[in-house]
């Protein structure tokens, strides 16, 4: 059975990345342990997790809040993704994957276009995460992860997949499988500029949103 600050950590995570629990709102320990049924404890410990992972930020004395980023903070974050992950792609693929790496990522893939189908965005979003982070582990570089921790989190906050039409989805779901082919071909190359490419495009498209709104 599941611990319960497993259970907070996962449900609470999911009400950000669904947009449920808006950037800028507050968590109250209280109301979230009557929502989930659970004690004070086990929120608290999530909370404190979700403030590690850059998703929630906790104020002595004040609660948590989910965290709320400016355009320019958005701005710093991709400039720093797209800096960062394409060398780790080039990286995993110059350096060689197992066929057990390929086949781990060939499945995320898989799960994360059953969950765009499904339009369960705050599970593709947890799907998404984990692609990104298997694939910087790939990289062998020892650095990166802690690097790119909170980076690769914080985007979806503002609901970066609740802002793609169809289409940019399906491009954003393609640009995943061809990172793989491409690390699947021991091309860094091909596999530095498709993940540029997808964050370029992830930046394009939040910048664009939000000066229509």
């Amino acid at each position: 059975m599941a611990r319960a600050a497993d259970v907070a950590y996962d449900a609470v995570r999911r009400m950000i990345l669904s947009g449920d629990a808006a950037a800028g709102s507050r968590l109250g320990e209280a109301e979230l342990a009557e929502t989930l049924g659970l004690s004070r404890t086990p929120v608290r410990e999530a909370l404190q997790r979700l403030g590690s992972d850059g998703l929630v930020e906790v104020l002595p004395h004040r609660g948590a809040r989910v965290v709320e980023w400016t355009a320019a903070d958005l701005a710093e974050i991709f400039e720093l993704r797209s800096l960062l992950e394409p060398y780790a792609a080039a990286r995993a693929a110059r350096i060689g994957q197992d066929e057990s790496v390929i086949a781990g990522l060939t499945a995320q893939c898989d799960a994360m276009e059953a969950a765009a189908d499904a339009r369960d965005l705050a599970e593709l979003a947890r799907l998404n995460s984990r692609f990104h982070a298997a694939l910087i582990d790939a990289s062998r570089n020892g650095r990166l992860p802690g690097m790119l921790a909170s980076v690769v989190h914080a985007p979806l906050i503002v609901g970066t997949f609740r802002r793609y039409d169809p289409a940019e989805l399906d491009r954003s779901m393609n640009h995943h499988r061809e990172l793989v082919a491409a690390i699947a071909a021991g091309d860094p190359d091909w596999a530095e500029a498709v993940m540029r490419a997808h964050i370029r495009a992830a930046a394009a498209n939040l910048s664009r949103k939000d000066d229509d709104e």
